[in-house]
């Protein structure tokens, strides 16, 4: 499990952008001189990690998802390259098969009346587009946002407190291990 792992880090990291090649581009330029936007820390991690599940749940646009990261974790002062990479947890399968009937049966405990059914009927039948957007525009749109609003929101300050024990768990046991090859005992 480590060596993949391992092999996943590393290939993240091949794939981001250098500091200076986004201090090059006038459009990043001003975000990459916060340094503390691009560290691992105790308190950038688990707001990046946050900010990353927010965004990648609610805005299921692609190309919106990592600027709009990158732009919430500068108020908050998240971790930018972990929020770009938490905005993936919405994929093609994720989002088909988990995020969006989750958020339509959340709308539909508020109150609103998104039928799927609907959907299986209008892709058999061959429907119009107008009768896409009258399905859309009726209690399915209110339904999807404010369920996908409820479940990032969840899934961000879960992921938030999860990021937290993870991290103190993972510097506590680097710390034992520094106190056991110096010869220290820990319990004790």
């Amino acid at each position: 499990m480590s060596a993949l792992l391992a092999r996943l880090s590393a290939w993240l990291h091949r794939q981001m952008p250098t500091h200076e090649q986004l201090e090059a581009n006038r459009l990043t330029a001003p975000i990459s001189r916060r340094r503390e936007l691009f560290r691992f820390t105790r308190r950038s991690v688990p707001r990046g990690v946050a900010v990353g599940m927010f965004v990648g749940i609610f805005a299921l646009i692609p190309g919106v998802q990592i600027v709009g990261a990158a732009l919430m974790c500068v108020p908050v002062r998240g971790n930018i390259p972990l929020a770009a990479a938490m905005t993936f947890i919405s994929n093609p399968v994720t989002t088909i098969l988990i995020i969006l009937p989750l958020s339509v049966a959340i709308g539909n405990s508020f109150g609103f009346h998104a039928d799927v059914e609907t959907v299986n009927a209008m892709v058999r039948s061959g429907a119009p587009v107008h009768q896409w957007w009258t399905w859309l525009l009726s209690d399915t749109a209110p339904a999807i946002v404010i369920g996908l609003f409820v479940q990032s929101v969840v899934a961000s300050v879960v992921s938030y407190f999860v990021t937290v024990w993870f991290w103190r768990f993972w510097i506590g046991r680097k710390h034992r291990a520094r106190l056991r090859r110096s010869g220290r005992d820990f319990d004790s």
